[in-house]
């Protein structure tokens, strides 16, 4: 049946980013932890090694992307939001998928909303005018107004004589929850039940529609107006699905009326659990009477979300309900600070408990961040790894301060929590379609980078078969070549590739000969996703306005100025430009004398002059009918300023007085590069009468690898005092990798700010469980 045809479901992948903080300043960094999971199990996935990780501007436009290299579902990058970046303040979305996510749609990919702010142009007393540009940024906080308030039937209708829960949800313009106050009428305007929003503008009442009623709100809205709104139309027959915690007990009921028993006695009804696509429960009840009850045994239960379906006899299902579930986990972490209080610049410890509750060590692994808190209040009880592997990925929508349902000093968090679940649908993950994704192969799985291509005629688009194409990287750190074969439509590719920054790169393919020859062209690196437009307007409230107040004084105080927070600047002179050679460092370099140049009659003769015993002496006499192309001679390659030249009047036309330098390599490295065993490197003033142009056949671009990383840069007082950003950095101390010991403990060291404040300690993380963590602790610097 429907209901158990999908018992295997493809290998999803979820992702969530740690970041040090949400709210930056231009010229801050921003640091991030990657979590790469199942999504069936929410255990570390070792499935794909690139992550691409990317901050999109207000605009919706992609301005830096990092391929983050995830090794067992961890990795960590940065951002510098610099000048560079061209970063202004506004709303940002830092976003991060899989080359394999790209196969299950937007459902799977991670996204984050954060604030850039300018504290300087924010709070300027002296600039008027930046102060007025920078409120133009500014959304409003929405009319209030302009409000929307929805009704939600418990198991998806209301039907006539069944009790009933219904859910309800108001929110403004901006989709921020408001208050809800009214009452409930029938069709006779009777009053039925009063209603208020507890938590959030949600919550929910109880009725019991009646045969032939129909029903509405009355609101009030925040100005005092009445207004009315229909609730959902009653259905004359049906079932629904009711689920509640009775002492402690997990309960599921379907409710029908005597209508429907009547016209399907002794209904063969099937109910079914499921969390992240995985069918953990299933009964199959014939219905006799009116209500049916049964308890969900925890132990069967699986943490988190899950999704409850009725079935008919037919496999149609007729109601459903969303539940969350929240198992006792044997897991207590602790996160500890040796101190409540500490002196500016003081040294600080941080101690991290992963243990069972009867003290056996748990492996997992952490991320810590330490921010200034800069006096002012959290925000909102903000997205964690918690609350997004176990809520807000499985439901469609935002959820409005999601860090409030897991946080277990809110006593009736779970409460509010089903009123979220009774008011916002399932986002369902396309679980019921599966089969679809049997087999994937629009979007593979990636272990390493990889570089493709086509090699074809120069002049038509028959396939050059079985051409050898070579591949060379090249950076500050490594060099490495690779080689492969075209296959019977031209098409090569080299894949698994690691390396890592700014990389040259150069191609080139030969055929069964050895000969140079045909056309290659190099495949574009894997495209971006499509960029969806940034929803989230710039909310100045009470709690921004004194965070960027605070921010703004304190770097004014300690003499931080605007142009310590943005890119150094570096002013050089202008100077002869030549390509890049990736060749390395040269057996022998010669600089040229511009006067001895002058008595020589062509270039030919000036190479062979200075650079006797190193090539071949017949070099000047052979050139002038070598085409040098060729690979059967044996003469070397000829580089004209980096390029490689196809003929030798390319530098016969050059004057020898405009030749700067010459140099000389030979060995595996120009073997693998150019396929010739060495190279004459020509540098000249520029003055030449031909333009030099690339193969056909060779390709030469930087691409860029993995990212490296950065360490976060934690200074000692002495240091700090040196440079006063450091003194008053808001992220005092950012570690991605925190990984308790046999022991179940780890430690971290650091030393505050110069800055009394209050500041936030926050480890978020995983165990090698599957179980999300999320902690905080807050102390103060104090004199």
């Amino acid at each position: 049946m429907q209901a158990q045809e999908q018992k295997k479901i493809p290998e999803i992948e979820k992702i969530y980013l740690h970041t040090d903080k949400s709210i930056y300043f231009i010229g801050e960094d921003l640091w991030y932890k990657a979590y790469d999971v199942r999504a069936s199990n929410n255990l570390l996935f070792d499935n794909s090694n690139i992550l691409y990780v990317e901050l999109i501007s207000p605009d919706s436009e992609i301005i830096a992307r990092n391929k983050t290299n995830i090794e067992i579902g961890l990795g960590h990058g940065d951002f510098q939001l610099t000048d560079s970046l061209g970063v202004k303040p506004g709303v940002y979305q830092l976003r991060a998928y899989t080359n394999w996510n790209r196969n299950f749609g937007e459902d799977f990919v991670f996204k984050k909303n954060i604030e850039i702010i300018d504290a300087f142009k924010s709070y300027s007393k002296t600039d008027e005018a930046q102060n007025t540009a920078t409120k133009k940024l500014i959304a409003p906080m929405g009319n209030p107004n302009n409000f929307r308030i929805d009704f939600f039937p418990e198991g998806g209708s209301l039907i006539e004589n069944v009790a009933s829960i219904v859910g309800f949800k108001g929110v403004n313009s901006n989709g921020n929850p408001i208050d809800v106050t009214g009452e409930i009428y029938n069709s006779d305007d009777e009053l039925v039940t009063p209603f208020s929003s507890p938590h959030d503008g949600m919550g929910k009442f109880q009725m019991i529609p009646m045969e032939g009623k129909n029903y509405y709100a009355k609101i009030k809205t925040p100005d005092g107006k009445l207004i009315r709104i229909e609730l959902p139309k009653v259905a004359k027959e049906g079932y629904s699905l009711s689920f509640k915690t009775f002492k402690g007990k997990n309960i599921i009921s379907i409710l029908t009326n005597e209508k429907t028993l009547l016209q399907n006695p002794n209904a063969a009804l099937t109910v079914v659990c499921k969390a992240r696509g995985v069918s953990y429960f299933e009964s199959s009840p014939t219905l006799t009477q009116t209500t049916f009850s049964f308890e969900l045994s925890k132990d069967k239960t699986l943490d988190g979300i899950s999704q409850i379906t009725l079935y008919d006899s037919n496999s149609k299902p007729q109601s459903e309900r969303l539940i969350y579930i929240e198992k006792d986990q044997d897991l207590d972490v602790q996160l500890l600070t040796d101190k409540v209080i500490y002196k500016p610049y003081e040294k600080a410890t941080v101690n991290v408990v992963s243990k069972s509750k009867t003290g056996v060590a748990k492996s997992a692994s952490f991320s810590v961040s330490v921010t200034d808190m800069n006096r002012a209040d959290e925000k909102n009880s903000g997205t964690t790894i918690c609350s997004y592997f176990l809520l807000e990925s499985d439901i469609r929508g935002k959820v409005f301060n999601p860090g409030y349902y897991f946080d277990p000093s809110n006593l009736k968090r779970l409460e509010h929590l089903d009123d979220l679940l009774l008011t916002q649908g399932w986002r369902d993950f396309l679980w019921k379609s599966t089969s679809k994704f049997s087999d994937l192969t629009t979007y593979k799985a990636e272990k390493g980078i990889t570089i493709s291509g086509r090699v074809k005629q120069l002049f038509g688009n028959k396939a050059k078969v079985n051409n050898r194409v070579g591949l060379v990287l090249l950076n500050k750190n490594h060099m490495n070549s690779f080689k492969t074969f075209t296959d019977v439509s031209g098409s090569f590719k080299f894949e698994n590739l690691m390396f890592s920054g700014k990389t040259k790169m150069v191609l080139n393919s030969r055929n069964e000969n050895g000969k140079y020859g045909g056309e290659l062209i190099a495949n574009s690196e894997q495209s971006s996703m499509p960029v969806s437009a940034i929803k989230e307007p710039f909310i100045w409230d009470e709690s921004t306005r004194l965070l960027v107040y605070n921010v703004f004084r304190k770097f004014t105080a300690f003499g931080v100025k605007p142009e310590n927070m943005l890119d150094e600047i570096q002013i050089k002179g202008q100077k002869k430009k030549y390509a890049v050679v990736s060749y390395g460092a040269p057996d022998y370099k010669y600089i040229i004398d511009k006067e001895e140049a002058k008595k020589l009659s062509n270039s030919a003769d000036l190479i062979e002059e200075q650079c006797k015993g190193v090539i071949p002496n017949n070099f000047s006499m052979e050139l002038n009918s070598y085409f040098i192309e060729s690979p059967e001679n044996n003469m070397p390659i000829i580089l004209i300023d980096g390029y490689q030249a196809y003929e030798a009047g390319e530098l016969l036309g050059i004057a020898p007085e405009d030749i700067l330098k010459i140099e000389v390599v030979s060995g595996y490295v120009v073997d693998a590069l150019y396929g010739r065993g060495s190279v004459i490197s020509v540098f000249t003033n520029g003055n030449r009468n031909k333009a030099v142009s690339e193969n056909s056949y060779s390709v030469k671009q930087e691409i860029d690898g993995f990212y490296t990383e950065r360490v976060f840069y934690s200074p000692t007082p002495e240091q700090a005092e040196l440079d006063n950003k450091l003194a008053v950095r808001n992220t005092i101390y950012w570690n991605p990798f925190v990984h308790p010991d046999a022991t179940g403990n780890a430690n971290l060291s650091f030393f505050n700010t110069k800055v009394e404040t209050k500041v936030k300690v926050e480890l978020e993380g995983i165990t090698a469980t599957g179980i999300p963590v999320a902690k905080k602790v807050y102390y103060t610097i104090k004199k």
